[in-house]
């Protein structure tokens, strides 16, 4: 499998403080989300460090239905950096990660740079149950549009 990771990246009349304000607060993902698969968050608080953990309602098929996922933050630096890994609940994160990359473009412009990462997961049955990608690179482009929309209105 040599395509094991995507990456968009948007332009966002915003500064970086409050592109990270919104990415670094998990009750605003839902708005965010191009994939349709978060639902709410299950009482998470802001990313403040790595190694935080906070947990999504979602929702697909691709797990049967309604599920919960633990976010293992793997990355942090204010106004630059948000990682994570994604796990069912309960569970180690198997091996894909998202990563939020922010670059001013001046005092009021961001570039954001987003990327879908499952080249560590390494589990064949895993790779084989799981198809992925499971969020299309259109679906990452559908949110920064609605990341670009949110820091336009904060």
């Amino acid at each position: 499998m040599a395509d094991t990771k995507i990456t968009v990246e948007r332009l966002i009349p915003a500064s970086t403080d409050t592109v990270f304000d919104i990415l670094s607060n998990p009750e605003r993902h839902i708005a965010l989300d191009g994939s349709g698969f978060i639902r709410s968050t299950a009482g998470a608080q802001r990313i403040k460090a790595v190694g935080d953990i906070f947990t999504m309602n979602m929702e697909g098929d691709h797990m049967g239905g309604e599920y919960q996922t633990d976010n293992h933050v793997t990355g942090y630096a204010d106004n630059a950096l948000l990682a994570w890994q994604t796990a069912p609940a309960g569970t180690e994160p198997p091996g894909w990660e998202w990563v939020w990359e922010l670059s001013p473009e001046g005092p009021d412009h961001t570039l954001v740079r987003h990327s879908y990462d499952w080249s560590k997961v390494t589990d064949p049955a895993l790779l084989q149950k799981v198809k992925f990608p499971l969020v299309s690179e259109d679906q990452m482009k559908a949110t920064l549009v609605k990341l670009d929309e949110a820091a336009s209105g904060s």
